[in-house]
């Protein structure tokens, strides 16, 4: 099997090497970046299976970084900072991040959500199935990891690709949020709801950019389905 490369991006040099070497002892190949810049050369340059992020860097910052690479990857990125408010967690997952720990973090942790954002995220990669996904003017396709609207391509994240394409498998279904968070995250739903909202207002903002209309229904006292076509 292929290596699994990860982008550890963190500008203190001691927490960049724990990392790696927590990543590397795991059986995963490292790149390290001590700044955001520094970062996105890289992530220009090559393609990661995944991305961890520290927020406060040199040059670019991560919220800069999450804000540009979002615009054309799709690899899962898990924000590793030591920033604990909510509003700093909100504004990470809303700029495009799957995940996020607060420093000092257990090495254990760290592993654990590596392995759970690359569990998920090749469950929607090449080779699932060749599937393809289909809602009104909406196609998903799992072979190749793409949504278009319309004929227009809409870039997604890990996790708001996992989120639409469990909807469209089930288009008549409402889905709670524990219910999206344990299939999407592929962990036990501990009551934080605004986790999942985030997720799926930052998904329908996308799809409504590429063409407006309605496309992911809330259902009061529920959850969520796809809007009726």
């Amino acid at each position: 099997m292929d290596s699994i490369h990860i982008l550890v991006v963190e500008d203190d040099a001691d927490i960049n090497r724990l990392l790696c070497t927590i990543l590397e002892e795991a059986g995963y190949a490292c790149r390290a970046a001590f700044s955001g810049s520094e970062a996105m050369l890289w992530a220009e340059k090559y393609d990661y299976d995944l991305v961890l992020l520290d927020l406060m860097l040199p040059g670019l910052t991560g919220e800069e970084f999450l804000a540009r690479i979002r615009t054309g990857k799709t690899m899962p990125i898990i924000v590793l900072s030591a920033k604990v408010a909510v509003d700093d967690r909100v504004n990470a997952l809303g700029l495009g991040a799957d995940d996020y720990i607060t420093k000092p973090f257990d090495n254990r942790e760290v592993l654990a959500r590596v392995e759970a954002q690359l569990r998920r995220s090749r469950s929607f990669s090449p080779g699932g199935g060749g599937a393809e996904l289909t809602w009104g003017s909406l196609r998903l396709s799992k072979e190749d990891h793409t949504v278009a609207v319309d004929g227009r391509e809409v870039s997604l994240t890990a996790r708001e690709f996992a989120i639409l394409a469990l909807l469209m498998e089930h288009p008549k279904r409402a889905f709670s949020r524990a219910q999206i968070y344990e299939s999407v995250w592929g962990e036990e739903f501990m009551g934080d709801d605004n986790t999942v909202n985030v997720h799926v207002s930052n998904l329908r903002a996308k799809l409504g950019k590429a063409a407006p209309g309605e496309y992911i229904k809330t259902v009061w006292g529920i959850g969520f389905k796809m809007a009726e076509l």
